[in-house]
């Protein structure tokens, strides 16, 4: 054989062994960027996400809080990590959707420093108000907060965020006036409410579902569009007089943006997964969570739309970052 004949024969059995060994994603452990601190919804699916994903992926898959300005500060950390797939993002409606409408300085562009891989779960979000609020139903709370504006404290799990931005919408159909209080997460927003330092928030039910059952907190109406199996008595906001305000609080999966369409693509076939698989069904109906599915395209959609809905919410209700 001639020596380039040999060279390239060499050549070409280099390129074949390394592809041979190379090992396919994932090798290593993935993080999961979780944008909010541990005791709160978020934080919960983001452990039920990562347990599950640990077992479909075979790699351990770490969840990592990383709280701070409603989501912001997650976000940011994923959307400057390599484009590897080693460092995931538990996407939320609220930093993802909420805040692009709220906040004109974010450290990223929403729309392009980000690559949508699929949803995985929603949960409605609930009015609950501590049992020293003068108030049984939905009615007899605005009716109240309109005789005594701002002297009932709203909680939320900060400026800007889906607990907020929810609250601004209900007081936008009914002319409520709450005085907006908020926290650094949702756990610490409850901590207060069960002190009855403040008296209401609107909230992800999986965080106060617990504490409704135990007569702890009492919960007047669900911003959703359907009831609830875990609440089956609550009514809905629209069954409560309270026309358009449901919403379902949505959590997903991002990477930062140029994520190889490969790791894409197994990342997003395993989280859809999980929405067929009993187990994680069950687990997450538990926690009053249903399973979601969407294509990383139709997420990406879901996103857009989202926004432009919470765009109108923030000007009409002129609501700014306190």
């Amino acid at each position: 054989m001639k020596p380039f004949a040999l060279l390239l024969a060499s050549a070409l059995c280099a390129v074949s062994t390394q592809a041979a060994t190379a090992a396919p994603y994932p090798e290593r452990p993935i993080r999961l960027i979780v944008p909010f601190p541990p005791g709160g919804s978020v934080n919960l699916m983001g452990r039920i996400l990562a347990d599950r994903l640990s077992t479909s992926l075979g790699q351990q898959v770490v969840v990592e809080n990383r709280a701070g300005a409603a989501g912001i500060m997650g976000a940011d950390v994923v959307a400057k990590a390599a484009p590897d797939g080693y460092t995931l993002l538990l996407a939320t409606m609220g930093a993802q959707s909420i805040q692009p409408a709220v906040s004109k300085n974010l450290p990223f562009d929403p729309k392009s420093d980000f690559s949508p891989i699929a949803l995985f779960a929603s949960v409605p979000n609930v009015l609950v108000v501590s049992p020293q609020t003068p108030a049984a139903t939905a009615a007899e709370l605005i009716s109240y907060a309109k005789r005594h504006p701002n002297q009932l404290n709203m909680g939320s799990a900060g400026a800007g965020s889906a607990n907020h931005l929810v609250g601004e919408l209900f007081m936008l159909r009914t002319g409520a006036e709450f005085t907006h209080v908020p926290y650094k997460g949702a756990g610490p927003a409850m901590v207060d409410l069960l002190g009855n330092r403040v008296q209401l928030t609107f909230v992800n039910l999986p965080n106060v579902l617990a504490h409704v059952r135990a007569g702890k907190l009492r919960a007047l109406a669900l911003a959703s569009t359907t009831r609830s199996p875990a609440l089956p008595d609550v009514p809905t906001m629209q069954e409560a007089g309270v026309a358009d305000a449901g919403v379902d609080s949505w959590f997903g999966v991002m990477g930062p943006k140029g994520l190889p369409a490969d790791v894409v693509t197994k990342v997003s076939d395993a989280v859809t997964a999980l929405a067929k698989d009993p187990a994680t069904v069950q687990l997450l109906a538990e926690q009053g969570a249903q399973p979601m599915t969407a294509t990383p395209s139709q997420f990406a959609t879901l996103i857009r739309n989202e926004a432009e809905r919470w765009e109108d919410v923030v000007k009409k209700g002129k609501v700014t970052l306190e």
